[in-house]
C-alpha cells in the first residue's frame, strides 16, 4: 500500500462530501491507497450515505476520543508506506496527492510535509508557522493587543510572515488540516499524543519529529482547499472559558507548555 488516508469526522457532514468527491477526482497515477473515515460524532446518515456513495471507503464508528486519537484509530490499522491526515473540510485538487508523495520519496529525510493552504476565496492561509511563545496565544486571541509594535512583531514572528513562502522550506510545525507523513516515522515518534483532545496535536507532533531526527518541510507546489472556521476563537477573549472549544484549546496549550516547556529553538535555518 502506498498511501493510506485518515479522515476524523466530528458533525461535518456538510463539507466532507466535498473532501471525498475530490478524492475520487485524484488522480492517483497508480498509487495503491485506502480511505479510511473515523466518525467521533455517530452520524447515522454519514455512515449511510458513504455505503452508497463510497463503498470503497472504510468507515469507523467511535465515541469522540479527540482528533489525535480519532486518527491514532485509524493509522495503527493502515498499512501505507505513507499517511495522509486531512480534515472534512478539505479538498486536493487532481494532482495534489502524487505532488507531495513525490516530494516524499525524493527527500527520505523528511518525516512529515504539508502543502499551501487556501481560503474557499482563494487567499492563502496561515499553514505553518514557527514555535510558541508564551505570549503568542494572547497575541492571536486578543485583536486589541495589535495597537502595540511588539505584538505585531511577535505575530509576524509566528506566522512566517518574514520569509518566501513562495519557496519550500523546513519550518518549525505545521497545521494538522492536511499532512503527509512517512509512516516510519509516525511509528517512530508514536502517533499523535492522545493527552490533546482538540489543538497543538499537531504543534507536538512536529516537535516530536524534529526531536527524533525527522525534518518538517513546507512545500507550496501544491496547494488545497481548506475552510477553517478556527472555532476556538469565536468567542470573545473573557468568554473563552465558557465556551467548550475554546476550553480545549487553553487545556491543550497548557499541556503542550507542561510537555515542552516555554523556549524552543526554531528549526528554520537562519538564512531563510
Amino acid at each position: 500500500m502506498d498511501i493510506s488516508v485518515s479522515i476524523v469526522n466530528y458533525y461535518s457532514q456538510k463539507v466532507i462530501y466535498r473532501c471525498l468527491e475530490s478524492l475520487r477526482q485524484t488522480n492517483w497515477h497508480g498509487l495503491e491507497h485506502e480511505i479510511i473515515i473515523v466518525d467521533n460524532s455517530h452520524e447515522t446518515d454519514l455512515a449511510a450515505k458513504i455505503a452508497k456513495e463510497w463503498p470503497e471507503v472504510r468507515y469507523i464508528a467511535n465515541s469522540n476520543t479527540g482528533y489525535g486519537a480519532g486518527n491514532n484509530l485509524a493509522l495503527r490499522q493502515a498499512t501505507g508506506k505513507y499517511f495522509l491526515v486531512m480534515n472534512p473540510d478539505t479538498a486536493v485538487a487532481p494532482d495534489t496527492i502524487k505532488r507531495l508523495y513525490d516530494f516524499m520519496e525524493a527527500h527520505p529525510q523528511v518525516g512529515m510535509v504539508g502543502p499551501r493552504q487556501r481560503n474557499l476565496d482563494g487567499s492563502r492561509q496561515a499553514s505553518c508557522y514557527r514555535w510558541h511563545t508564551l505570549a503568542t496565544p494572547f497575541c492571536r486571541r486578543w485583536p486589541w493587543l495589535s495597537r502595540y509594535r511588539w505584538v505585531r512583531r511577535e505575530l509576524r514572528r509566528f506566522l512566517l510572515e518574514d520569509v518566501d513562502l513562495e519557496r519550500t522550506m523546513p519550518v518549525d510545525w505545521l497545521l494538522g488540516s492536511f499532512l503527509l507523513i512517512r509512516a516510519a516515522a509516525m511509528r517512530q515518534v508514536g502517533y499523535f499524543d492522545e493527552r490533546y483532545k482538540l489543538y497543538f496535536e499537531d504543534t507536538d507532533l512536529s516537535r516530536q519529529m524534529w526531536y527524533h531526527g525527522w525534518q518538517v518541510v513546507y512545500y507550496p507546489g501544491t496547494e488545497v482547499l481548506h475552510n477553517h472556521q478556527r472555532a476556538s476563537a469565536q468567542a470573545a477573549w473573557y468568554k473563552v472559558l465558557n465556551n467548550r472549544v475554546g476550553r480545549q484549546h487553553t487545556l491543550s496549550w497548557f499541556k503542550y507548555l507542561l510537555k515542552w516547556g516555554l523556549i524552543a529553538k526554531s528549526n528554520i535555518p537562519r538564512n531563510q
